[in-house]
């Protein structure tokens, strides 16, 4: 089952599922191109994972973590399917990176990776926009991560046994393939990190996590369109713009 939130011709939002390509909503069906898209959830936080998969940390030139590496991005990050997203002035590189988010569904903490599975809501689509130039010059990555709608995602929300253990996640750049991979490739796993990240803090109903990107993050360039699909999920498209 995949879940949406959308507002429709009205300018009301309402929350819905697909069916055969429809969006089912109370009694009434709606074509997901005459209806707006928001993000799936509104999160109180986003807790994203850096250096989660092998061959990202290769390119980078990194080690390996003995533990998930941690950043967060608040409410401000989010951004929608369909958004067209202003690249922040004055900056060389912007990048793209796509990932897989879980959504939390049952507020939280001290979770073992056991029973983790047991807190999620499903999982979405998410594009981890990074300012590269600030993010190698500061050091908790406030001005590199947490920028105004740095964290598209979405569409739709599936539940977990919706998505193949091994989905393949892909990213296109105006239709040319940048990054392919698989969820199952992920050093640390779902279970892991919200056992690691829950024995911190409380992970609240609507908290997204972000997962780690594989290899082939690139720049974002003026009109770009980004696409990123994950297997059982949908996929994501924004829209960028210089000012």
């Amino acid at each position: 089952m995949r879940y949406v939130r959308f507002e429709d011709n009205s300018g009301s939002t309402q929350e819905g599922i697909i069916v055969d390509g429809e969006i089912s909503s109370g009694s009434r069906l709606y074509d997901p191109s005459d209806v707006n898209i928001l993000p799936p959830i509104r999160p109180t936080k986003i807790i994203c994972v850096g250096l989660n998969y092998m061959d990202h940390i290769k390119e980078t030139g990194r080690e390996t973590p003995e533990r998930p590496a941690l950043f967060l991005k608040g409410p401000n990050c989010t951004a929608g399917h369909g958004e067209t997203i202003e690249l922040l002035p004055g900056k060389k590189r912007i990048d793209f990176e796509a990932e897989l988010g879980v959504v939390i569904g049952k507020k939280c903490n001290n979770v073992s990776a056991e029973n983790a599975v047991e807190f999620v809501k499903g999982f979405t689509c998410v594009n981890d926009i990074s300012n590269r130039d600030d993010q190698r010059i500061e050091q908790n990555w406030v001005r590199g991560k947490a920028f105004d709608k740095s964290c598209p995602f979405g569409p739709y929300i599936a539940t977990v046994d919706s998505v193949p253990h091994d989905a393949k996640i892909t990213l296109k750049q105006n239709e040319a393939i940048r990054q392919k991979s698989s969820i199952d490739l992920m050093i640390f796993s779902v279970q892991k990190l919200i056992e690691e990240i829950s024995s911190y803090m409380t992970l609240e109903i609507g908290d997204l996590i972000a997962t780690g990107t594989s290899s082939g993050v690139g720049p974002i360039n003026d009109k770009d369109v980004i696409e990123v699909e994950i297997e059982g999920i949908g996929t994501l498209v924004n829209y960028f713009r210089k000012l």
